[in-house]
């Protein structure tokens, strides 16, 4: 896709959120050039999924960026990214959880994190149920870790046309959102991140909570690679 049309795209977006709804340009299997096309629209905030992959991009482009990780990471993946990212949007293990701390502890950083929801009719998804999110939380041991800081949830919906179906999906996920905050970080003004909306329907997700959506096709095409 040309660079022109990738910031039409991001432009148009964009204008189409509330005030209040951050974009995640999500930009796995894109090259570069198409990041510095948003970049140059003065998109900052990006997402990738694959750490092989964003070791190779983040030499080449603006050290401005904040880089979310949104896929699932592996524990022995961690090391490579902890110097720099900004976010990883999905935790669904203490054990990840744990390892992000140790790793970050080495940098002398604090990494943001997001605990992810498995709420979607999808055995492909990953993430936590609710109730194993309410174990991890209720055990406490997450509070032991300096370096590593709570800032919300994340999820997918379901991959469906049933609109109605995404929308309950949300609005469980935003109930329980309610849930969290009151219950473990009432006084910690950090955790207010609610990310899910997708290329499919960060529409119906701006309608129903969300903080941040993750965008990508419809900003940067059919993947490139």
């Amino acid at each position: 896709m040309s660079a022109e049309a990738i910031r039409s795209n991001l432009l148009r977006v964009r204008n189409s959120l509330p005030p209040d709804v951050r974009l995640v340009a999500v930009s796995k299997y894109h090259p570069a050039e198409s990041i510095l096309a948003a970049y140059a629209e003065g998109q900052r905030l990006f997402g990738e999924s694959h750490v092989q992959e964003l070791q190779a991009k983040r030499p080449v482009l603006p050290s401005d960026i904040e880089w979310h990780f949104i896929g699932h990471l592996q524990t022995n993946k961690v090391k490579y990214i902890a110097p720099y990212v900004t976010m990883v949007e999905a935790v669904d293990s203490f054990r990840l959880l744990s390892e992000i701390n140790r790793q970050a502890e080495k940098h002398d950083r604090i990494i943001d994190v997001l605990l992810e929801l498995h709420i979607a009719e999808e055995e492909t998804k990953y993430g936590l149920t609710l109730d194993a999110c309410r174990r991890l939380l209720a055990e406490g041991l997450w509070r032991e870790l300096s370096h590593v800081r709570i800032c919300g949830l994340m999820m997918m919906a379901t991959y469906t046309d049933d609109e109605e179906q995404i929308r309950t999906e949300m609005t469980t996920a935003w109930h329980f959102f309610d849930e969290v905050k009151a219950t473990y970080f009432p006084d910690a003004p950090y955790f207010c991140e609610r990310s899910w909306g997708m290329s499919h329907d960060y529409p119906i997700a701006c309608q129903c909570g969300s903080t941040m959506v993750r965008v990508g096709t419809t900003i940067f095409g059919e993947r490139s690679y």
